[in-house]
């Protein structure tokens, strides 16, 4: 017995159309449902769903605050205060870092972990300090990120922090697909954690090796958790989302200074609003002999160098 094709209305040819055009439609709700995959990564549905922060409305940003807050205590149990701090009128922030004073004893370092709400295990870090040679040279890779001596300074070294340089022409703002990074008014670049898609090309973007991405579920002892938490800034992140310095919103915006500026024993660390005449900051830049770290770049940073000599 034979099998007509032609009175089957079934050809090779019209078989091979229909399965390719039913495996593309699969394929389709396929790559529609991928993102509900991740669901597991977020607390809620609220969460997952929740919009861009540029169209919050301010009840709308209310409801999340409180939504964090109930995260936190739930994992942590103890209950923050979470705040979108906005950036104050007439102010643009400018750090400056005096590289004759600076002994490099890492307290800058251990106090952001703390004021930031940075994962302990393992310890994420927004500030590097390098240890120099005292040559001249300013080339990065030349430093000693993981020197261990038993006292500091040592002899024929200086030391180099390096963190986020808040650029006015910040690469990874640029490079981000989901705009989950961007500048404000005061001049920090800041990220949106649950905005983020962990694909880190902000992170391959920056020429100083300032952000940092948690490829594990960050781990902070509950009682060492700072409560007073910040929306754009030391909030408790989760897995596979970027994080970096962002001097402290939560104090900064709240007019204190940064917790890497307070602790700082040798009085290295300076700060404050470029815009206003008679800072601290504005003094330094017009008459300390200032080094701008890979000015050739043009990233124009916010972070400066300078030297008392």
């Amino acid at each position: 017995m034979s099998f007509d094709t032609k009175d089957s209305g079934m050809t090779r040819r019209s078989f091979l159309r229909t399965s390719a055009a039913l495996s593309a439609g699969v394929a389709a709700i396929a790559a529609g449902l991928a993102p509900l995959r991740k669901l597991g990564q977020y607390s809620s549905v609220d969460e997952f769903l929740q919009k861009y922060y540029k169209e919050l409305t301010p009840e709308e940003m209310k409801a999340v605050l409180a939504r964090i807050e109930d995260e936190v205590q739930r994992q942590y149990g103890i209950r923050p205060h979470v705040r979108d701090y906005k950036p104050m009128n007439g102010v643009e922030f400018v750090y400056a870092l005096n590289l004759t004073r600076c002994v490099g004893c890492r307290k800058c370092v251990h106090a952001c972990v703390a004021e930031n709400n940075q994962s302990r295990n393992p310890e994420i870090q927004y500030i590097r300090v390098l240890k120099m040679p005292n040559d001249g040279t300013f080339d990065v890779d030349k430093g000693d990120h993981n020197y261990a001596p038993k006292s500091v300074p040592e002899a024929g070294s200086f030391y180099m922090p390096v963190q986020c340089h808040q650029c006015k022409n910040p690469p990874c703002v640029r490079v981000c697909p989901v705009k989950a990074t961007w500048q404000e008014a005061d001049g920090i670049t800041v990220i949106d954690y649950n905005w983020c898609i962990g694909c880190r090309y902000c992170e391959a973007a920056c020429p100083y090796y300032a952000r940092r991405f948690n490829f594990t579920n960050p781990s902070i002892p509950p009682d060492q958790l700072n409560l007073n938490m910040s929306y754009l800034g030391n909030r408790p992140r989760r897995k596979g989302v970027m994080e970096k310095c962002h001097f402290c919103t939560q104090r900064t915006r709240a007019g204190r200074y940064p917790a890497c500026v307070e602790v700082c024993p040798t009085g290295s660390r300076k700060f404050g609003n470029i815009l206003d005449p008679d800072s601290e900051v504005s003094y330094i830049l017009k008459n300390k002999r200032v080094y701008v770290l890979k000015a050739e770049l043009g990233t124009l940073p916010r972070f400066f160098y300078y030297f008392d000599i």
